[in-house]
């Protein structure tokens, strides 16, 4: 379908861009944003060949937002390394979301196991992406901080 029906469109945005760069200072502002484009061209069409792949980034940018809003509290971290520390909670906390986990329940399991984890392999084992729901239930179950 994406060859079919936005190809097309891709090609006569191509074409576009390609037309205008001719006649665009290139100092500009258009003519630096179409000089951009053009030089991105390649990557932006790679959506086109892989069906899984997204033509945007719209669901990262939706994800980021709540922390772009608030940047302004960020500036209260302390020190660099407790915006270093802020920022890999926050993505923890949003690779979760995005693999379907509770993030409460994917912290709680991080939280308790990360202290046994004695190897690289066994640290890995506890992000978001190597976990299911499933899997974070059945190790929460007990658990009285769960309840």
């Amino acid at each position: 379908m994406r060859q079919e029906h936005t190809r097309p469109i891709m090609d006569k945005i191509k074409a576009i861009l390609d037309e205008r760069v001719m006649t665009t200072p290139p100092k500009s502002l258009l003519g630096k944003a179409i000089t951009y484009a053009l030089g991105q061209w390649s990557r932006v069409m790679v959506f086109l060949e892989d069906g899984r792949l997204r033509p945007d980034n719209n669901l990262a940018e939706n994800a980021i937002r709540p922390f772009a809003v608030g940047r302004k509290n960020w500036l209260f971290a302390g020190s660099p390394a407790g915006a270093h520390a802020s920022a890999i909670i926050y993505s923890l906390i949003e690779t979760a979301k995005a693999n379907g986990l509770n993030p409460y329940l994917y912290l709680l399991h991080v939280f308790t196991s990360l202290p046994q984890a004695k190897t690289n392999t066994e640290i890995r084992q506890l992000l978001p992406q190597n976990l299911t729901p499933q899997k974070i239930e059945e190790l929460t179950v007990g658990n009285p901080a769960s309840s």
